[in-house]
């Protein structure tokens, strides 16, 4: 049994991002008798303000990173810091970074499903190739951001590579916040996995992000739902459950296609 924290974190644009990024160290610093905590996705500039994004893009090795692993080493914790606008070389990314608790790079992983088109992130970030499973306190981990939910297939290549739980960071607009619901539920459904959604909240650039940052069970029963606002979700998570279930109820064994 493990405890998550799911740090439903406000991004709106009346905070500047300097100041959004030493709260949010602080809030990880400040976590007691947690195992793992995640922070929603693209939270220090605001996942719809793709100029903000490109505007403070930077390194792996630079000081947004550079400052949530050290938050990571103070609360002894594995921290999926969300993500982050990540620079390298001309090229920008849509990065995940995984912290352990000695704050050492654990597993990046840069978002495959880019939103919004031709104008949307494409005009800003390249998108990543690489599906990231990695080891956790909640089991074998993979890794999906926003966009990426709504994309089944790419779950199940998770699961082919062992997921047991799915750990998603998102910018989900609150217009879309019923599907965000719904397709949550499902990933967890059809592949028996726990799943650790981190939504944000706030205003940024015109939009409002839906919050609802949820944990499904691998039955698909909401464990923790949070509501629209900057929240903090304190959950265990138990893997063994994930076994049990599909013993219980092997429908991935009857897979055809």
């Amino acid at each position: 049994m493990s405890r998550v924290a799911v740090i439903q974190l406000d991004s709106s644009d009346t905070e500047p991002a300097a100041e959004r990024i030493e709260r949010a160290a602080r809030i990880v610093e400040a976590l007691e008798r947690v195992d793992v905590a995640v922070l929603p996705e693209l939270w220090h500039v605001g996942a719809f303000d793709l100029g903000a994004a490109k505007a403070h893009s930077e390194p792996i090795d630079g000081p947004l990173v550079t400052r949530m692993r050290g938050a990571a080493k103070a609360a002894g914790i594995v921290l999926d810091m969300g993500s982050f606008a990540e620079l390298e070389g001309s090229q920008r990314f849509n990065t995940r970074v995984v912290i352990d608790v000695d704050g050492e790079i654990l597993a990046t992983y840069r978002k495959q499903h880019l939103f919004g088109w031709e104008d949307g992130e494409p005009s800003v970030m390249t998108a990543g190739d690489s599906l990231v499973v990695l080891p956790t306190p909640l089991g074998a981990t993979g890794l999906a951001t926003c966009y990426d939910l709504r994309f089944p297939e790419m779950f199940r290549r998770l699961l082919d590579s062992g997921s047991e739980t799915f750990l998603i960071a998102s910018g989900w607009p609150a217009l879309r916040i019923e599907h965000w619901a719904v397709l949550n539920r499902a990933r967890a459904i059809e592949d028996q996995c726990w799943v650790v959604a981190c939504n944000g909240a706030g205003t940024h650039n015109g939009v409002t992000l839906g919050g609802r940052s949820v944990v499904v069970d691998p039955r698909g029963t909401v464990v923790a739902e949070a509501g629209s606002d900057e929240e903090i979700l304190f959950v265990d998570v138990d893997t063994a459950i994930v076994h049990e279930w599909r013993r219980a109820f092997p429908v991935l064994a009857d897979r055809r296609l």
